[in-house]
């Protein structure tokens, strides 16, 4: 019950206790663990509505590059992918694939420690983001094949993807050779990972247009199976690079891998010395969106080219964004580290609600929905507002909306020391206050037309 909160199902999250009594969720409160406060779920699960499952559950089987695939989530190229045991477990749990560890040619050594986060309000255990200065799979490459050939043997209706990275044309074309003889159902490229110790590798491909071109044609015209380039997004315009893998005849292309970043804590250092690696987690996920939008939008020689989705999603909702802006499916890494394998559970009936709550029954449907919302700043409307509302009886006389306002806005809330009020000739219609609201006691009112006179705004 806890769990489908946290993630987003708090409509449906009674059904998992349904069945239990007074005494059995007494016993629970006293197995959690109590950090700051204890956790009262008898009084949570009583808050929470009585909601019937609908019997027929919308199907979230969907196909990528022509490969059937069960749901749209996938295991990301990372940590949580590097040996047999890990994918099966994942598999197992109800994931509809893998792009495995990414495997190379070269000797792979890792530092200790190699993680460091971004607590959220300094509270240990719960990060916004980790910043992580793995490499690729420290396992020789034979047995990183041979995981992969078991894995497609033994899971034949999940969807096994090889990553690969090489550090020349024919390391290039060895390793796709490879990944094909495994029996995979495709190969992803991995052009940008931040923290290679090697010059010429990683991200400092995915940098060079004229490399993602030339090393995706090299793979492309070596092997029959789905080729897919993965873009970084420590560059100003990534549509330079995945265009050029879209002229290399790339099958799709997936977004973002981590992004370049610094963090201070010392037991972070290793011997004493830091580096800039690169940082994922739920911080990023607005990024990630920037990059998947500006390729969905590209449309190259008139076509969409396929896109698998990467960037700090934790839950259905921010799976569901990345399906909005074009993804055909995503792949999560730092929320398996954080929570484990489990929140699929979450991911999947929480998409499959949210489906069946707008009666759509094909995922598809939802795939670049919100792309016609998405304009160029210039072509935002600018003629009319939107007013803050605030609601007298909601509010509690905090007065974080008046701070907000007089330091960081645009003075336009007045405040008795009780209750604020909107003085509708300053208001902007910025929603600051909104925002700050600890009680979302602030809502907007309907948009009208605005005139403006010299520096004056009014109804």
């Amino acid at each position: 019950m806890l769990r489908a909160i946290r993630f987003g199902n708090a409509s449906v999250a009674r059904q998992w206790v349904a069945q239990c009594d007074e005494s059995e969720l007494e016993a629970a409160e006293l197995a959690c663990i109590h950090y700051d406060r204890p956790i009262r779920i008898r009084e949570i699960a009583k808050q929470l509505p009585e909601v019937e499952q609908p019997q027929d559950m919308p199907d979230l089987s969907i196909d990528f590059c022509g490969i059937h695939c069960e749901n749209p989530f996938f295991l990301a190229s990372s940590a949580v992918c590097t040996n047999y045991d890990m994918v099966a477990r994942a598999f197992e749990a109800g994931w509809a694939g893998v792009f495995y560890k990414t495997i190379c040619l070269e000797e792979i050594k890792e530092v200790s420690p190699r993680f460091d986060v971004v607590y959220r309000d300094g509270a240990h255990g719960d990060f916004t983001s980790l910043r992580n200065m793995e490499q690729l799979s420290e396992n020789p490459v034979e047995e990183d094949f041979d995981i992969l050939k078991r894995l497609k043997q033994n899971y034949p209706n999940k969807v096994v993807v090889a990553s690969i990275m090489g550090n020349t044309e024919e390391q290039w074309i060895a390793l796709a050779k490879m990944t094909e003889e495994a029996g995979v159902d495709a190969v992803e490229l991995n052009f940008s990972c931040p923290q290679m110790r090697i010059a010429g590798m990683g991200s400092d491909v995915g940098q060079n247009p004229e490399l993602v071109l030339f090393y995706t044609a090299y793979v492309k015209n070596s092997i029959n199976i789905p080729v897919i380039p993965k873009m970084t997004p420590n560059i100003s315009h990534i549509n330079e690079p995945a265009m050029a893998a879209f002229y290399a005849k790339a099958d799709a292309i997936s977004a973002i891998n981590t992004i370049k970043s610094v963090t201070m804590t010392a037991d972070s250092s290793v011997s004493e010395k830091k580096t800039i690696s690169g940082l994922s987690g739920r911080a990023v996920k607005p990024i990630a969106l920037r990059h998947i939008l500006e390729m969905a939008q590209n449309q190259f020689l008139g076509k969409r080219i396929e896109l698998s989705g990467i960037g700090g999603i934790e839950t259905w909702r921010d799976a569901l964004e990345f399906i909005q802006l074009g993804c055909r499916n995503v792949q999560v890494c730092t929320a398996v580290m954080q929570y484990g394998n489990r929140i699929i559970d979450d991911l999947k009936l929480g998409l499959q609600n949210y489906m069946a709550g707008r009666g759509i029954n094909n995922i598809d449907e939802l795939v670049g929905e919100e792309l016609p919302s998405f304009v160029k700043p210039s072509d935002l409307d600018r003629t009319t507002i939107v007013y803050p509302m605030i609601d007298r009886e909601q509010c509690i006389g905090c007065g974080r909306c008046y701070i907000s306002c007089m330091d960081g806005g645009h003075q336009a809330i007045t405040f008795d020391g009780r209750k604020p009020q909107i003085v509708g000739s300053k208001c902007v219609g910025c929603h600051l206050c909104r925002l700050v609201c600890p009680t979302g006691a602030i809502h907007s009112s309907k948009r009208v037309n605005i005139i403006r006179n010299g520096n004056k705004t009014a109804t």
